[in-house]
């Protein structure tokens, strides 16, 4: 994936979510990723999101709280790589945090009418290990949510196409 611009990861320090096979058009997925106000409609997870979608532009979210449920915390983070529609990428920079990560999304096409779907989160830094610790069973859970949820609303949309 280095046409992605992907950089290479600890693989001790990396949250992958499941693969998903979703029978909807890449640009499909794309577009419902960009489609951040909507976020609140099908996104357990992310339940709100709000950015420019520029190179280092903020992405200000609501996320839910998996380790107390029913309860939601802001996170702001950073665009750093979009790949129409194959990758969108944000970051919690080094100097903003003493817990730096960056979670890419990737879609991959598989013809006309389907396509592959997966989320990382690579914890960085000298907290990593810890952040992998404390958060990488809850972010993983966070991350196959959203992947799944993605797969239905996206094969959905595409069905009632």
């Amino acid at each position: 994936m280095n046409d992605l611009a992907i950089p290479a990861y600890d693989p001790a320090t990396l949250v992958r979510s499941e693969t998903y096979i979703i029978g909807a058009p890449a640009a499909l997925v794309w577009d419902i990723i960009l489609d951040m106000p909507r976020y609140g409609e099908w996104n357990p997870f992310c339940v709100k999101a709000d950015c420019t979608l520029e190179l280092g532009a903020p992405m200000h979210m609501v996320l839910s709280n998996y380790t107390m449920p029913g309860e939601t915390f802001p996170n702001v983070e950073h665009i750093c790589a979009l790949v129409p529609h194959r990758l969108i990428s944000w970051e919690l920079r080094s100097e903003d945090s003493i817990y730096p990560a960056r979670r890419d999304q990737v879609i991959e096409a598989l013809g006309p009418a389907r396509c592959r779907y997966y989320s990382t989160d690579a914890f960085l830094g000298p907290n990593a290990p810890h952040v992998m610790y404390f958060c990488g069973a809850w972010v993983k859970r966070a991350f196959d949510d959203t992947g799944r949820a993605l797969k239905a609303r996206a094969e959905a949309m595409y069905a009632a196409s």
